[in-house]
């Protein structure tokens, strides 16, 4: 992708840095983007009064936070009614829909509404979060760094006093109704406490048909113009009765206008633009290849199991929609950062830093923080092809599959780590299984979600092949997983002898290692073979790799305030954010893409596609066709900072009104893991009338629309 000199944003300065840039340089509009994923407790309200002539109060940012929710491990909502309700994307429900479904209730095929709360189903392991408190605890973390230590013992320090941070809240909270995490920012410049309230009884309400949910498929994933009603509702409940939500959002019936100040709130998984060269030069050439080249090779798995029969299309269409999502996403990424001109600013930005840093002689704290980041990459690129076969994702994406891609061989590593990790004291063990992560744990691993051996062999087997091929046949891990068998036999005897999938045997193997060593389950034993090769690993990324770069990063981030003053929004990192904008359109080349698509194209892409996939409408759309004004609005686009992770998040006026639900980016939008550019950047959303439309004329759910616009 080009560099554009009108490019709002470089991929390490903030809005200070951006805008002494553009002063010097001469560029034009760098001043005034609609950059940043902003913490609710440092947002930049006198910016957007510039910009906007208004910006929001205190009191309107804490309502925004206490309405918005987290969803499950990577998705965003909100509540949109005072009983509970909570607003998200078709794709981010989508594991608990097809959790749900049966071969003879496909609710992704047929959609599903409850006309009462009796009729609402219940979802096997679905948690929601909501934020309601944040407190700085960046002096107590950095105490527990003592001078003279190196830079390993020094992250282990801060690992423990974070998980006794963390610990202390919860034993002051005393339910498992409350999390608590500390969260790190600015790359280890600062640290937060964040404190949750959550929710682990969740059903659904609404959910349309997966075909005008995903509108076009995956060829028009990441596109716009789009047509998708990619909506779903749910409700929380407490005690078995639906949460009387104090703080929700009210639903706009008219929508935005063009020009019209909107903002974001949701939770972005992670971006990059406070990375190094050294890492950015490690996600082109090693995580972003290597990941599409695993995507590829799952990919090919579930189009061969799919292509067996319905019901297996039916049982791998979730992980395929998520693979195929990935594989977009994650190309968008390397294209990115293929372009030169990108990292010829990101060389420029750490010329000017490092400057800065010298002339201040020893003030900063950041003279070897860049040689320092280039050591922990070495380590990272070496470790990199056992990492990611052995211990978990590729770093820097979007992955988050466990290194056999088996469920349940993820539930069998879990066990061993479980029973392993239990009796260490909570600051010692593995972040994962601290006691404040340990309800969150508890409720994935014995989740009474079905599990498809069938599906489970074939990605088993699909995977052990791709271990033997990389690592080769000889090596010590590769000969414990195959134990002298083929891949195909290895997984069958594996998945076919292993008990995990019934909830109470993994109940009773979580207990003890004695319970594990009598069960003799097989995969329990591979887990507990490969782990120590795999907590080797483990151990070097954290000590020597991630915690060698928090120290670092964040000395570049403290040292960048004292160079170009305050102003940057920090990386996401999975939590809330706030992003600001105002519903607009771009041009593409010469051709002006509209900032809102109406029913009618939608029926106009149906027909020039003969109706066929992934063009196809649902019946009940085409049964509806005369009930809908041509004219309504149902998707629309804006300038508003996202990245994955933002799918879900309540698109929201002045007022605080639902305006819009986002799904989406356009394709340009996939360069926001590393910079912003206000002029081509755009977020998709579905349009609030379109889904009221929806409801009433479409689904025949008035008392859902009824519920979302009652005042």
């Amino acid at each position: 992708m080009a560099y554009d000199p009108r490019m709002t944003r470089t991929t390490l300065g903030g809005l200070l840095l951006a805008a002494s840039i553009a002063a010097s340089l001469g560029w034009p509009g760098l001043a005034h983007a609609d950059e940043g994923m902003w913490t609710l407790n440092n947002f930049p309200t006198e910016l957007v009064k510039q910009r906007y002539g208004w910006g929001p109060s205190q009191a309107w940012l804490d309502h925004l936070r206490l309405s918005s929710v987290k969803i499950g491990a990577g998705g965003s909502g909100a509540f949109v009614s005072d009983k509970g309700l909570v607003m998200t994307n078709h794709h981010v429900g989508a594991d608990c829909i097809g959790k749900l479904s049966r071969a003879d209730r496909d609710y992704y095929k047929v959609g599903f509404y409850a006309k009462t709360t009796a009729d609402e189903l219940k979802c096997p392991d679905l948690e929601l979060n909501v934020l309601t408190g944040m407190d700085e605890v960046t002096a107590e973390v950095r105490a527990a760094e003592k001078p003279g230590a190196s830079d390993a013992e020094m992250a282990i320090a801060r690992k423990e006093k974070i998980a006794a941070i963390e610990k202390r809240c919860a034993d002051v909270a005393k339910s498992p109704g409350v999390r608590c995490d500390v969260v790190t920012l600015y790359r280890g410049a600062r640290y937060d406490l964040y404190k949750y309230r959550r929710y682990t009884d969740v059903r659904l309400v609404f959910a349309p048909e997966q075909e005008i949910a995903f509108f076009g498929g995956d060829e028009a994933n990441f596109t716009y113009p789009r047509y998708d009603l990619d909506v779903a509702f749910f409700r929380a409940y407490d005690k078995d009765k639906p949460v009387e939500s104090t703080s929700y959002l009210r639903w706009s019936p008219e929508g935005p206008r063009e020009g019209e100040l909107v903002f974001t709130s949701g939770h972005p998984g992670s971006t990059q633009r406070l990375a190094t060269r050294a890492m950015l030069e490690t996600f082109r050439d090693v995580s972003y290849p290597t990941a599409l080249a695993d995507y590829a090779r799952i990919h090919a798995v579930l189009v061969a199991f799919a292509a067996r029969g319905v019901e297996q299309k039916r049982v791998a269409q979730r992980t395929l929609f998520r693979v195929e999502n990935a594989q977009k996403a994650i190309t968008g990424y390397l294209d990115g950062l293929k372009d030169p001109t990108v990292m010829a600013r990101k060389i420029e930005e750490e010329s000017h830093l490092k400057q800065g840093v010298a002339e201040k002689k020893g003030q900063t704290g950041a003279d070897d923080a860049w040689a320092s980041v280039e050591r922990a990459e070495t380590i990272a690129r070496k470790d990199y092809p056992r990492w990611t076969l052995l211990e978990g994702s590729a770093r820097g994406t979007l992955s988050n599959l466990n290194p056999y891609n088996s469920m349940l061989f993820g539930i069998a590593k879990t066990l061993v780590r479980l029973v392993d990790e239990q009796p260490l004291p909570s600051e010692k063990r593995l972040k994962e299984y601290g006691d404040a992560a340990r309800n969150t744990l508890e409720l994935a691993l014995y989740s009474k979600a079905p599990i498809d051996l069938e599906l489970e062999e074939a990605l088993l087997a699909g995977a052990l092949e791709r271990t033997k091929q990389k690592l080769g046949a000889t090596d010590p891990s590769v000969k414990l997983a195959l134990a002298g068998k083929t891949p195909q036999a290895r997984a069958k005897e594996l998945i076919r002898g292993t008990k995990l999938a019934d909830v109470a045997v993994r109940r009773a193997l979580g207990a003890s290692r004695t319970a594990q060593d009598e069960a003799k389950d097989p995969l329990i034993e591979l887990a507990r073979a490969l782990d120590p090769a795999a907590r080797l690993l483990r151990k070097r990324h954290d000590d020597e790799v991630e915690g060698v770069e928090e120290r670092a990063l964040g000395a570049i981030a403290r040292a960048q305030v004292q160079i170009d003053g305050p102003g940057t929004p920090p990386d996401a990192t999975g939590t809330l954010r706030i992003s600001f904008g105002q519903v607009a359109g771009y041009k593409e080349g010469s051709k002006g893409i509209p900032p809102m698509t109406v029913y009618v194209g939608m029926f106009v892409k149906s027909k020039n596609a003969n109706n066929e996939a992934p063009w196809h409408l649902p019946e009940r759309w085409v049964a509806a066709k005369s009930k809908l004004k041509p004219t309504t609005p149902i998707n629309l686009v804006s300038t508003n900072d996202i990245i994955g992770g933002n799918s879900g998040s309540p698109l929201v006026n002045r007022a605080g009104e639902v305006v819009g639900l986002i799904f989406d980016g356009n394709l340009q939008s996939l360069a926001n893991n590393f910079l912003y550019r206000a002029e081509l950047d755009r977020a998709v959303s579905v349009h609030s009338v379109g889904i009221l439309d929806a409801l009433r004329k479409v689904y025949e759910a008035g008392p859902l629309a009824e519920e979302l616009t009652r005042k």
